[in-house]
């Protein structure tokens, strides 16, 4: 295989958000209030990069599942991906995606917070409930075959479920993985940050549905579109750019112990707020505006502010907590 072909296959643009989201959630755990580390160490950092990196080769690795589990309807949809094509054989491809899986996950079991984080036998035999990074990859792992895969379920094929799987694992297991590499997670806190992207995905993920109608409907893949057609479905995810971020104001009202349930910096994350909101309503008028071309184009407008939303809105909750 070439390199060109294994880089078609990895999808480059799509392993960005993952990479950004671990360490948006690392760095929302080192600024928050539940941070045991007393200082940022070299340790630390190369904790943080090698479990970005892990994130994003998960990431390619359930982007080339998905083809080998899709290649009849690329065929149809995509004809010029490296499979269908003929560049890349579903043998090859398969068990490339094996070989990513293993070596993204099996470095996570020596990721663990303080006081365990100390040498390799500490990392090696602290307690399982300390290894939540690697159970959240692996809760990650597993549900790429879910969405994929018929033995598992095959969620893709199904019009709620599809969106549900893909929030669940790149948006709340995503954010509470990175914050596991450096605190716990057993507070209400990440998994609420988790929550915002997760409602964000839940709606936003069908933007790269609808360039594939035709194919979908053809192998009988019920996504949103498919069984609503252009103009519904684009009413239907429109509140989910826009909605989940007043999460943020509202995070900072409820209080835990008198204290507001989002420890970052107050003035950032309503800023934070305001501008996705923004952004938010111009990207939901750029759907709004011709529902249908979202099925003329297989990267619409839309679809590339979808990323480029989960991606400010991850550096830019990265800067409200690090910046007190």
């Amino acid at each position: 295989m070439k390199l060109k072909t294994f880089f078609e296959l990895l999808r480059p643009f799509t392993l960005i958000p993952p990479l950004l989201g671990i360490l948006s959630g690392s760095a929302c755990a080192y600024g928050s209030i539940h941070n045991p580390h007393t200082h940022f160490s070299f340790k630390l950092f190369l904790t943080l990069l090698l479990g970005s990196i892990c994130a994003s080769i998960l990431n390619g690795a359930s982007n080339i599942i998905n083809q080998v589990y899709d290649v009849e309807i690329d065929k149809f949809n995509k004809p010029s991906r490296p499979i269908p094509s003929g560049r890349a054989s579903l043998k090859e491809a398969k068990y490339l995606s094996y070989i990513l899986y293993l070596i993204a996950l099996i470095p996570m079991w020596w990721i663990v917070p303080p006081p365990y984080d100390t040498d390799f036998l500490s990392r090696t035999f602290a307690p399982v409930y300390h290894h939540s990074t690697f159970f959240l990859f692996l809760a990650g792992l597993i549900l790429t075959f879910v969405y994929s895969s018929k033995s598992f379920g095959r969620t893709k094929e199904k019009t709620y479920a599809s969106n549900f799987t893909i929030a669940l694992a790149r948006g709340e297991f995503l954010k509470v993985a990175g914050w596991a590499m450096v605190a716990p997670i057993f507070y209400f806190e990440p998994w609420y940050l988790g929550f915002i992207f997760f409602l964000f995905l839940l709606g936003s993920t069908s933007t790269k549905d609808f360039s594939d109608i035709e194919g979908d409907k053809k192998f009988n893949c019920l996504t949103l579109p498919v069984r609503f057609g252009e103009v519904k479905s684009a009413k239907m995810i429109a509140p989910f750019f826009i909605f989940p971020w007043f999460l943020f104001p509202l995070g900072l009202l409820i209080k835990i112990d008198n204290k507001p349930l989002l420890t970052g910096n107050p003035i950032l994350l309503v800023l934070l707020f305001l501008i996705l909101t923004l952004w938010g309503i111009y990207t939901v008028r750029l759907i709004l505006k011709d529902p249908k071309s979202l099925s003329r184009s297989e990267n619409h407008p839309s679809w590339k502010q979808m990323y480029l939303m989960m991606m400010f809105a991850q550096v830019g909750l990265a800067i409200a907590y690090i910046v007190k």
